[in-house]
């Protein structure tokens, strides 16, 4: 078995006529998150998170804010391709941590939603998020809104049967060609970027 450890990090100005969106929720709020795309601080660490845990870039590199496709774009759009990189790679998620850092709005009355929104996005149980929210006293940050977010990833454990089938049959046999096609069926590519040229690794503002 082996493990992974991801860290995500990013950030976003206050702007206001623009909707907030944090972790895939709209959240009621005077002002949203100035960025190409939806602007979720939270979502975004997360990719990056992932992406980073299995060496496969940044938010930047899949979707650079150059390409006009992903003006406004929903970040769950990232959050989609980097779990597949993920899973590609062989890695599931073990669990995640993230802090989320801005003096409004609090974050803590919505917490247990926002953990439970996050969790049924990554495919996970809302144990295995955890959400936590500062302030950034005395840092005059107060109209930025930042997100760590630190993950751990463990490889793919084959089926017992399959498993099995794999270690007495024969390389070129039927029964080996029938699981490699079934585990390339169990993955949706179409969104993966490892084949586009890398950009530039700024961030989505």
């Amino acid at each position: 078995m082996s493990m992974r450890i991801g860290y995500g990090y990013d950030s976003h100005t206050f702007q206001a006529g623009v909707p907030l969106v944090i972790g895939g929720m709209p959240i009621d709020h005077p002002e949203g998150l100035a960025g190409h795309s939806d602007g979720d601080v939270l979502l975004h660490a997360i990719t990056d998170a992932l992406l980073g845990a299995v060496s496969a870039g940044d938010i930047g590199t899949f979707f650079p804010p150059s390409d006009p496709r992903w003006k406004g774009a929903a970040s769950s759009v990232f959050l989609q391709t980097a779990l597949e990189e993920v899973a590609t790679a062989g890695y599931k998620i073990l669990n995640i941590d993230t802090v989320l850092i801005m003096a409004k709005p609090k974050i803590v009355p919505i917490a247990g939603e926002l953990r439970d929104h996050v969790a049924e996005l990554l495919g996970i149980k809302p144990g295995e998020v955890g959400i936590k929210a500062k302030t950034p006293e005395g840092l005059g940050l107060d109209h930025v809104a930042q997100a760590h977010c630190t993950v751990l990833l463990e490889t793919l454990q084959a089926p017992e049967p399959i498993a099995a089938m794999t270690a007495t049959a024969e390389v070129g046999s039927e029964e080996v060609d029938a699981v490699v096609e079934g585990l390339v069926r169990s993955h949706d590519l179409s969104a993966l970027g490892r084949k586009v040229t890398p950009f530039d690794t700024e961030d989505l503002t």
